[in-house]
């Protein structure tokens, strides 16, 4: 039997992955009811700039969004606003909807409709920076140099107003077309540099394509989106962003951080003998990072490659001081200390270590509240990142064993992602339906093969093949 392309599985209930993870779609009613009353507390306070023309860029569709930029390119560097969606503005110390968001710590996305950290009156509407609204936001301005190196960094309360709504996709088409808004025509220039910036850091940044489910018609599908470049420009606008306000807490000795340790040494190693087994170049002088952004994105062992690389990544924390400075206080991954600051609408760790901020830069108390609360939510984001990594599987999974479920005998091209190593079945890429699963046998890592299908069952969410076909 030939291999057969999959494209579209049928209807989903992915509401049995929200009951197994006791996930809450409705909101106390207590927490909405001051949601659809807040107002910003701090309106007296804040400077008038909807004059800056910002704009948004964010998967298509999106209502709850975070964060408006606007950069310039000067003559001797850029200047560049970045506006953060104040949520703290709404959310009074104490109160149902503060009480709320603590215990859920961030929204979850599943493909049929996200499960969100506040009432959608409040992310999707009032707090959230659409285009043509004014909005309350904390404002962001960062004048960096030529090499788009920070020379001076402050942070106040706002009225802001974005001009335009993009998603990457466009941005990229524009700038493949050469026409780009005014507010992000800068971007392209900043991005390499702050790209160039990360590799002399010794950042490691993975760009394995993610899987995804997408609706398609009445179905859903699988798909690998791989990042353009605007993506990573854009995330690094972010990463600017949260070096800044991690390096703004560590001078004030107080505040929030996202912690990783650095890459295991026994991690790279392993990552160098899989290259020499793939025949992939790795000189001896070149950093894991640079060794990475180097990879030809179209060849069977980078796929390869990228899979593992994970596993240089690991220990991801988050740590509160107040008083003394963290032993560790630097993220592996970005080669410098770093902290969440840039999405308050989905991840609650974002409203404190910006109140923070806030604070530092002008020159007050931080608030009592917030002190309060940051030994606590090291706990919370820990645990709220772990289940929402789960429920992301757990939605591809079954989307997995639901497309593949009428093909079990078929046989399908594949690559091979790790061998078997005796403790663990081989794992595969099978490209005609966009899944990563488990394969009998003992195939050759990074060799391309013909595997059959032997089990795909949506009520386990388990999907297996056998090699050889």
């Amino acid at each position: 039997m030939t291999h057969t392309r999959i494209v579209v599985a049928p209807a989903i209930d992915f509401g049995a992955v929200r009951a197994e993870f006791a996930l809450d779609d409705d909101y106390p009613l207590p927490a909405v009811a001051e949601a659809d009353a807040a107002a910003d507390r701090w309106s007296a306070a804040r400077v008038d700039r909807t004059d800056l023309p910002l704009v948004t860029i964010d998967p298509p569709g999106s209502m709850d969004l975070d964060q408006a930029l606007h950069l310039e390119r000067t003559v001797d560097g850029f200047v560049l606003h970045y506006a953060i969606a104040d949520v703290a503005a709404f959310v009074a110390p104490g109160g149902a909807l503060d009480r709320e968001s603590r215990r859920r710590g961030q929204t979850y996305y599943l493909p049929d409709g996200s499960v969100p950290l506040h009432p959608r009156s409040l992310s999707e509407d009032a707090a959230s920076l659409l285009p043509g609204r004014v909005r309350p936001a904390a404002l962001w301005r960062i004048v960096l140099d030529e090499a788009a190196e920070p020379v001076d960094v402050t942070v106040r309360r706002a009225l802001v107003r974005s001009v335009a709504r993009f998603d990457y996709a466009g941005v990229q088409a524009g700038v493949d077309a050469g026409v780009v808004h005014p507010s992000i025509a800068a971007l392209p220039e900043f991005g390499r540099l702050r790209e160039a910036a990360a590799r002399a850091r010794g950042a490691i940044e993975l760009r394995l394509p993610e899987q995804d489910v997408i609706a398609d018609g009445n179905g859903w599908r699988l798909t690998t989106q791989p990042r353009t470049e605007v993506d990573d420009w854009n995330s690094h606008v972010s990463l600017l962003t949260g070096m800044c306000a991690a390096q703004m807490m560590l001078d004030a000795r107080i505040g929030l951080l996202r912690t990783l340790p650095a890459a295991a040494p026994e991690a790279v190693t392993q990552l160098r003998r899989t290259a020499s087994a793939l025949g992939v170049p790795w000189p001896a002088d070149v950093p894991v990072g640079s060794f990475l952004a180097g990879l030809d994105m179209t060849v069977p062992g980078t796929l390869v490659l990228m899979s593992e690389a994970p596993a240089l990544l690991r220990g991801a924390s988050y740590v509160a001081f107040d008083g003394e400075v963290p032993e560790q206080p630097g993220h592996g991954a970005i080669g410098a200390p770093y902290a969440h600051v840039t999405a308050p609408l989905r991840r609650l760790a974002d409203r404190f270590a910006t109140e923070v901020c806030l604070a530092v830069c002008a020159g007050t108390d931080v608030p009592a509240s917030v002190r309060a609360a940051l030994p606590e939510l090291r706990e919370t984001m820990t645990g709220s990142d772990a289940l929402a990594g789960k429920v992301t599987r757990a939605c591809i999974e079954l989307t997995e064993a639901t497309v593949l479920a009428p093909h079990v005998g078929e046989t399908f091209d594949a690559t091979v992602l790790r061998a078997t190593n005796g403790r663990r079945d081989a794992e595969v890429f099978v490209p005609d339906a966009t899944v990563i699963a488990p394969c009998t046998g003992e195939p050759k890592e990074g060799s391309r093969i013909r595997i059959r299908l032997t089990h795909a069952d949506p009520q386990t969410r388990k999907v297996r093949f056998a090699y050889p076909a």
